[in-house]
Order: C-alpha cells, then structure tokens, then sequence
C-alpha cells in the first residue's frame, strides 16, 4: 500500500472516529436533558418543573447548565403581575443595592429562539428577553394564567408539574410601580436526573 493512500485510510478512520465520538456525545447530551427536572424552592415552598426538551433543547440545556452551575442560586423573583405571570433569573437581583438594575442582566450568553406549538397556558415555563427574539439568555417567567398572546413569540421550554400554587403566593405579594415584590422571594434551583 503506498503512503498516500496509507494517509487517506488512516484520515478516513479518524474522521469516521470524530462522527461517531461527537454523535455519541450528542446522544448523551440529549439523554442527560431528556427526563430531567428542576426544583425551584422558595419561602413559599418548592415549584417543580418537567422540561420539553424535544420542543426547544437548546433553552432546557440552557436552563440546566445555568442551575447545575448555582448560577440561579440567590436570584429572586424581580417581577410579578397577577393575572400573568412571575419572573426571574436576573443574576443583578443577588445586589440588594442596586435594584433600578434588576430585569436587565443576563448569563452574558444568547439562546436564539426556539418557538414552538406549546401554548402558553397557566403553569407554562418560558424564556424571558429583549425585543430581539434572539436575546433570550437566563431570565424566565412561569405562566399564572393562560397568556397565548405570547404564543409563538416567547420559547416556552417546560411546565409546572407541582408546586403552581407557590407561583401564586409569589404572584400575589405586594409590589412596587416596576412589579418587583416589596419583600424578596429568592430561588434555589437544583436539577434532578
């Protein structure tokens, strides 16, 4: 066999090697987001989550790495409007002093979005972000009342299995002219595989 063709052999079972190593990877990935949860706790109680990963991978992935990395931990709940919604994952709500700059930060990584056929509808977990349907980054929002004029616009990435009740005493506290809760109602979030 001579050496150029001893080369393209020996290119071909490398990159043959690479497309199954990175497909394996993807299996994983896929596999390791598939059946997972998120608990997010509060003083109000826990409020458990089941994600659609079929529907919009890249924001439950999204979600996952940010809460496996405590990025979520200490956050509060910025902005809640009965009859609407509760928001949060703004890392600028760990400042207590700095409270004009909360719904403003990010992970400093953009999701593109990923809309789907879910309604919005009581219960709903989606992607907060900016004008451009591309910006979605860390910030979300829990659904207290069907809200379809979101349909479409918004990822909607997961669902409330249990705990909506606690959405509903976060969205019931007493709030300020920007909607942010007079008191703090800070989250935990863990993922459960």
């Amino acid at each position: 066999m001579s050496g150029l063709l001893k080369s393209l052999v020996a290119v071909s079972v490398m990159a043959s090697l690479l497309f199954v190593t990175v497909g394996l990877g993807q299996a994983e990935e896929k596999k390791a987001t598939k059946g997972s949860k998120a608990i997010i706790n509060t003083k109000f109680g826990e409020i458990e989550i089941e994600f659609f990963s079929d529907k919009a991978p890249n924001h439950v992935k999204n979600f996952i790495k940010l809460a496996k990395s405590g990025f979520y931990n200490g956050t509060i709940f910025h902005r809640v409007i009965p009859g609407f919604m509760i928001q949060g994952g703004d890392p600028n709500t760990k400042d207590l002093s700095n409270k004009a700059a909360y719904g403003m930060g990010g992970s400093g990584t953009n999701i593109d979005a990923e809309f789907n056929d879910v309604l919005h509808k009581r219960g709903i977990l989606s992607m907060a972000r900016a004008n451009d349907p591309n910006s979605a980054s860390s910030q979300f929002f829990i659904c207290v009342e069907n809200s379809n004029f979101l349909d479409h616009q918004y990822t909607a990435f997961g669902q409330v299995v249990k705990g909506i009740g606690v959405a509903d005493k976060i969205v019931q506290q007493p709030r300020d002219s920007r909607d942010n809760p007079v008191q703090r109602v800070e989250m935990t979030v863990t993922i459960v595989e």
